[in-house]
Protein backbone atom coordinates (compact mmCIF):
# COMPACT_ATOMS: atom_id res chain seq x y z
CA UNK A 1 0.00 0.00 0.00
CA UNK A 2 1.45 3.37 -0.96
CA UNK A 3 1.54 6.37 1.42
CA UNK A 4 -1.25 7.99 -0.60
CA UNK A 5 -3.54 5.13 0.42
CA UNK A 6 -3.28 6.14 4.08
CA UNK A 7 -4.72 9.07 5.91
CA UNK A 8 -1.76 11.36 6.75
CA UNK A 9 -3.27 12.26 10.16
CA UNK A 10 -4.09 8.80 11.47
CA UNK A 11 -2.06 6.39 9.37
CA UNK A 12 -5.18 4.24 8.83
CA UNK A 13 -6.03 2.82 5.41
CA UNK A 14 -8.29 5.45 3.88
CA UNK A 15 -11.14 3.12 2.91
CA UNK A 16 -11.34 1.61 6.39
CA UNK A 17 -11.18 5.00 8.09
CA UNK A 18 -13.91 6.35 5.84
CA UNK A 19 -16.13 3.41 6.68
CA UNK A 20 -15.71 4.03 10.41
CA UNK A 21 -16.47 7.73 10.02
CA UNK A 22 -19.46 6.92 7.82
CA UNK A 23 -20.84 4.69 10.56
CA UNK A 24 -20.56 7.52 13.08
CA UNK A 25 -22.23 9.97 10.70
CA UNK A 26 -25.06 7.51 10.05
CA UNK A 27 -25.59 7.26 13.82
CA UNK A 28 -26.00 11.05 14.00
CA UNK A 29 -22.73 11.78 15.80
CA UNK A 30 -22.25 15.57 15.38
CA UNK A 31 -18.48 15.60 14.80
CA UNK A 32 -17.92 12.15 13.33
CA UNK A 33 -14.46 12.80 11.89
CA UNK A 34 -13.22 14.56 15.01
CA UNK A 35 -14.54 11.86 17.31
CA UNK A 36 -12.96 9.18 15.15
CA UNK A 37 -9.56 10.87 15.50
CA UNK A 38 -9.96 11.01 19.27
CA UNK A 39 -10.99 7.36 19.42
CA UNK A 40 -8.02 6.48 17.24
CA UNK A 41 -5.59 8.29 19.55
CA UNK A 42 -7.10 6.53 22.55
CA UNK A 43 -6.95 3.13 20.86
CA UNK A 44 -3.35 3.56 19.76
CA UNK A 45 -2.30 5.37 22.96
CA UNK A 46 0.02 7.62 21.00
CA UNK A 47 -0.08 10.41 23.57
CA UNK A 48 -0.19 13.09 20.89
CA UNK A 49 -2.15 16.31 20.72
CA UNK A 50 -5.33 17.22 18.90
CA UNK A 51 -3.34 17.74 15.71
CA UNK A 52 -3.46 13.97 15.25
CA UNK A 53 -1.36 10.93 16.12
CA UNK A 54 2.04 10.80 14.46
CA UNK A 55 2.03 7.23 13.17
CA UNK A 56 2.48 5.89 9.67
CA UNK A 57 1.93 2.16 10.10
CA UNK A 58 -1.14 0.04 10.71
CA UNK A 59 -2.20 -0.04 14.36
CA UNK A 60 -1.60 -3.37 16.07
CA UNK A 61 -4.29 -5.99 16.41
CA UNK A 62 -5.19 -4.91 19.96
CA UNK A 63 -5.43 -1.28 18.92
CA UNK A 64 -7.70 -2.25 16.03
CA UNK A 65 -9.99 -4.11 18.40
CA UNK A 66 -10.07 -1.09 20.70
CA UNK A 67 -10.77 1.16 17.75
CA UNK A 68 -13.67 -1.02 16.60
CA UNK A 69 -15.00 -1.11 20.17
CA UNK A 70 -14.73 2.67 20.47
CA UNK A 71 -16.52 3.31 17.19
CA UNK A 72 -19.24 0.78 18.05
CA UNK A 73 -19.81 2.42 21.43
CA UNK A 74 -19.91 5.89 19.90
CA UNK A 75 -22.51 4.63 17.42
CA UNK A 76 -24.82 4.11 20.38
CA UNK A 77 -24.24 7.82 21.17
CA UNK A 78 -22.35 6.94 24.32
CA UNK A 79 -20.35 10.06 25.25
CA UNK A 80 -16.77 10.03 24.03
CA UNK A 81 -15.49 10.84 27.52
CA UNK A 82 -17.12 7.68 28.89
CA UNK A 83 -15.58 5.57 26.14
CA UNK A 84 -12.04 6.83 26.66
CA UNK A 85 -12.63 7.30 30.38
CA UNK A 86 -11.46 10.87 30.76
CA UNK A 87 -12.14 14.50 29.99
CA UNK A 88 -9.87 17.55 29.90
CA UNK A 89 -11.19 20.26 32.22
CA UNK A 90 -9.51 23.48 33.32
CA UNK A 91 -5.87 22.38 33.79
CA UNK A 92 -6.41 18.71 34.54
CA UNK A 93 -7.51 15.41 33.07
CA UNK A 94 -10.44 13.95 34.98
CA UNK A 95 -11.70 10.40 35.11
CA UNK A 96 -15.25 10.11 33.76
CA UNK A 97 -17.71 7.23 34.12
CA UNK A 98 -21.44 6.81 33.61
CA UNK A 99 -21.86 7.68 37.30
CA UNK A 100 -20.90 11.34 36.84
CA UNK A 101 -21.87 14.23 34.63
CA UNK A 102 -19.43 14.78 31.78
CA UNK A 103 -17.42 17.93 32.69
CA UNK A 104 -18.22 20.56 30.09
CA UNK A 105 -16.15 23.56 28.99
CA UNK A 106 -18.84 26.05 30.01
CA UNK A 107 -18.61 24.84 33.61
CA UNK A 108 -15.03 26.15 33.70
CA UNK A 109 -16.65 29.57 34.21
CA UNK A 110 -17.41 28.51 37.80
CA UNK A 111 -13.70 27.97 38.36
CA UNK A 112 -12.70 31.22 36.66
CA UNK A 113 -15.14 33.27 38.73
CA UNK A 114 -14.29 31.44 41.94
CA UNK A 115 -10.65 32.41 41.55
CA UNK A 116 -11.41 36.11 41.24
CA UNK A 117 -11.43 36.55 45.03
CA UNK A 118 -9.43 34.86 47.81
CA UNK A 119 -10.92 31.92 49.69
CA UNK A 120 -9.65 29.57 52.36
CA UNK A 121 -12.59 27.15 52.41
CA UNK A 122 -14.70 26.13 49.44
CA UNK A 123 -17.81 23.95 49.27
CA UNK A 124 -18.94 22.28 46.03
CA UNK A 125 -22.53 21.04 46.18
CA UNK A 126 -23.26 18.12 43.86
CA UNK A 127 -19.62 17.67 43.00
CA UNK A 128 -19.95 14.71 40.60
CA UNK A 129 -16.48 14.05 39.16
CA UNK A 130 -15.07 16.69 41.51
CA UNK A 131 -13.81 18.75 38.59
CA UNK A 132 -14.82 22.15 39.99
CA UNK A 133 -13.63 21.87 43.61
CA UNK A 134 -10.46 20.03 42.57
CA UNK A 135 -9.62 22.66 39.96
CA UNK A 136 -10.15 25.41 42.53
CA UNK A 137 -7.89 23.67 45.05
CA UNK A 138 -5.21 23.09 42.42
CA UNK A 139 -5.05 26.86 41.94
CA UNK A 140 -5.12 27.68 45.67
CA UNK A 141 -2.62 25.37 47.42
CA UNK A 142 -3.44 26.74 50.88
CA UNK A 143 -7.20 26.28 50.57
CA UNK A 144 -9.26 23.33 51.72
CA UNK A 145 -12.51 22.07 50.28
CA UNK A 146 -15.59 19.90 50.63
CA UNK A 147 -17.38 18.28 47.71
CA UNK A 148 -20.76 16.71 48.40
CA UNK A 149 -22.95 14.41 46.35
CA UNK A 150 -25.87 12.08 47.01
CA UNK A 151 -24.22 9.41 44.86
CA UNK A 152 -21.58 7.23 46.53
CA UNK A 153 -20.44 6.06 43.10
CA UNK A 154 -19.89 9.63 41.96
CA UNK A 155 -17.89 10.35 45.09
CA UNK A 156 -15.64 7.37 44.39
CA UNK A 157 -14.83 8.91 41.01
CA UNK A 158 -14.23 12.28 42.66
CA UNK A 159 -11.88 10.66 45.17
CA UNK A 160 -9.83 9.09 42.38
CA UNK A 161 -9.63 12.45 40.63
CA UNK A 162 -8.58 14.21 43.82
CA UNK A 163 -5.81 11.69 44.29
CA UNK A 164 -4.58 11.93 40.70
CA UNK A 165 -4.54 15.73 40.90
CA UNK A 166 -2.68 15.80 44.20
CA UNK A 167 -5.36 17.47 46.34
CA UNK A 168 -6.80 14.45 48.17
CA UNK A 169 -5.39 15.59 51.51
CA UNK A 170 -7.18 18.92 51.21
CA UNK A 171 -10.67 17.83 50.20
CA UNK A 172 -13.44 15.95 52.02
CA UNK A 173 -16.07 14.16 49.93
CA UNK A 174 -19.11 13.28 52.07
CA UNK A 175 -22.48 11.92 50.98
CA UNK A 176 -24.99 14.74 51.44
CA UNK A 177 -28.26 15.94 49.94
CA UNK A 178 -27.22 19.54 49.38
CA UNK A 179 -26.55 21.07 52.82
CA UNK A 180 -28.13 18.27 54.88
CA UNK A 181 -24.85 16.81 56.18
CA UNK A 182 -22.62 19.87 55.83
CA UNK A 183 -21.19 21.71 58.81
CA UNK A 184 -19.35 24.99 59.09
CA UNK A 185 -19.10 28.08 56.94
CA UNK A 186 -17.30 28.66 53.67
CA UNK A 187 -15.84 31.65 51.86
CA UNK A 188 -17.01 30.21 48.56
CA UNK A 189 -19.89 27.88 47.69
CA UNK A 190 -20.15 26.62 44.13
CA UNK A 191 -22.56 24.30 42.40
CA UNK A 192 -23.51 22.97 38.99
CA UNK A 193 -26.84 21.47 40.07
CA UNK A 194 -29.41 19.57 37.98
CA UNK A 195 -31.45 22.20 36.17
CA UNK A 196 -33.31 20.49 33.32
CA UNK A 197 -37.08 20.78 33.67
CA UNK A 198 -38.99 17.50 33.66
CA UNK A 199 -40.69 18.13 30.32
CA UNK A 200 -37.33 18.97 28.68
CA UNK A 201 -35.52 15.74 29.56
CA UNK A 202 -36.81 14.03 26.41
CA UNK A 203 -35.37 16.80 24.23
CA UNK A 204 -31.79 16.30 25.41
CA UNK A 205 -29.23 14.78 23.03
CA UNK A 206 -28.96 10.99 23.40
CA UNK A 207 -25.43 11.36 24.80
CA UNK A 208 -26.98 13.13 27.78
CA UNK A 209 -30.48 11.64 27.96
CA UNK A 210 -29.44 7.99 27.68
CA UNK A 211 -25.98 7.88 29.20
CA UNK A 212 -25.55 10.48 31.94
CA UNK A 213 -26.97 10.07 35.46
CA UNK A 214 -30.54 11.33 35.60
CA UNK A 215 -30.04 12.58 39.14
CA UNK A 216 -27.42 15.04 37.83
CA UNK A 217 -29.81 16.39 35.19
CA UNK A 218 -33.40 16.48 36.44
CA UNK A 219 -34.27 19.73 38.18
CA UNK A 220 -37.94 19.08 38.87
CA UNK A 221 -41.02 20.41 37.12
CA UNK A 222 -39.58 23.89 36.52
CA UNK A 223 -35.88 23.03 36.70
CA UNK A 224 -35.39 25.09 39.87
CA UNK A 225 -35.75 22.49 42.63
CA UNK A 226 -32.04 22.35 43.42
CA UNK A 227 -31.73 26.13 43.51
CA UNK A 228 -34.48 26.34 46.12
CA UNK A 229 -32.54 23.99 48.38
CA UNK A 230 -29.27 25.81 47.77
CA UNK A 231 -30.79 29.24 48.37
CA UNK A 232 -32.47 28.09 51.58
CA UNK A 233 -29.21 26.96 53.17
CA UNK A 234 -26.71 29.34 51.65
CA UNK A 235 -26.54 32.10 54.28
CA UNK A 236 -26.15 29.59 57.10
CA UNK A 237 -23.11 28.09 55.39
CA UNK A 238 -21.46 31.22 53.97
CA UNK A 239 -19.05 33.39 55.90
CA UNK A 240 -19.91 37.11 56.04
CA UNK A 241 -18.97 38.39 52.62
CA UNK A 242 -18.79 34.84 51.26
CA UNK A 243 -19.85 34.17 47.70
CA UNK A 244 -22.28 31.73 46.09
CA UNK A 245 -21.75 30.78 42.42
CA UNK A 246 -24.25 28.51 40.66
CA UNK A 247 -24.37 27.35 37.07
CA UNK A 248 -27.77 27.79 35.44
CA UNK A 249 -29.65 26.92 32.28
CA UNK A 250 -29.77 29.73 29.69
CA UNK A 251 -33.34 30.79 30.55
CA UNK A 252 -33.13 30.53 34.34
CA UNK A 253 -31.34 33.73 35.38
CA UNK A 254 -34.43 35.59 36.57
CA UNK A 255 -35.81 32.65 38.52
CA UNK A 256 -32.53 31.89 40.25
CA UNK A 257 -31.84 35.54 41.05
CA UNK A 258 -35.26 35.81 42.68
CA UNK A 259 -34.63 32.73 44.81
CA UNK A 260 -31.26 34.06 45.97
CA UNK A 261 -32.62 37.52 46.73
CA UNK A 262 -35.60 36.10 48.63
CA UNK A 263 -33.11 34.11 50.74
CA UNK A 264 -31.38 37.34 51.78
CA UNK A 265 -28.37 37.19 49.46
CA UNK A 266 -27.05 40.15 47.50
CA UNK A 267 -27.02 39.45 43.77
CA UNK A 268 -23.67 40.35 42.26
CA UNK A 269 -24.09 39.51 38.59
CA UNK A 270 -25.26 37.07 35.95
CA UNK A 271 -22.27 35.93 33.91
CA UNK A 272 -22.51 34.72 30.32
CA UNK A 273 -20.49 31.91 28.79
CA UNK A 274 -18.42 32.19 25.60
CA UNK A 275 -21.55 31.67 23.50
CA UNK A 276 -23.23 34.65 25.16
CA UNK A 277 -25.73 32.56 27.13
CA UNK A 278 -26.47 33.22 30.79
CA UNK A 279 -24.40 30.62 32.64
CA UNK A 280 -23.58 31.60 36.25
CA UNK A 281 -25.46 33.58 38.89
CA UNK A 282 -23.17 35.12 41.52
CA UNK A 283 -24.42 36.23 44.95
CA UNK A 284 -22.87 37.33 48.23
CA UNK A 285 -23.74 36.93 51.90
CA UNK A 286 -23.58 40.51 53.17
CA UNK A 287 -24.55 39.55 56.74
Amino acid sequence: MSPSDRNPRTGCPVTRQESWIARLRAAGVPDAAGDFRRIFRWACDTGTTDSGPQVREDPGALALRMLEFGVSERETRRPLSQIIGKREFWKGTFKVTHDVLDPRPETELLVELGLQEPFARVLDLGTGSGCVVISLLMERPNARGVGTDISKRALRVARENAESMGVAERVILPVSDWFDDVDGRYDLVVSNPPYVASEEIGDLPPEVRCHEPRVALAGGIDGLSAYRAIAAGARKHLTPGGRLLVEIGPAQADGVRSLMADAGLDILAVHADLDGRDRVVAARNSA
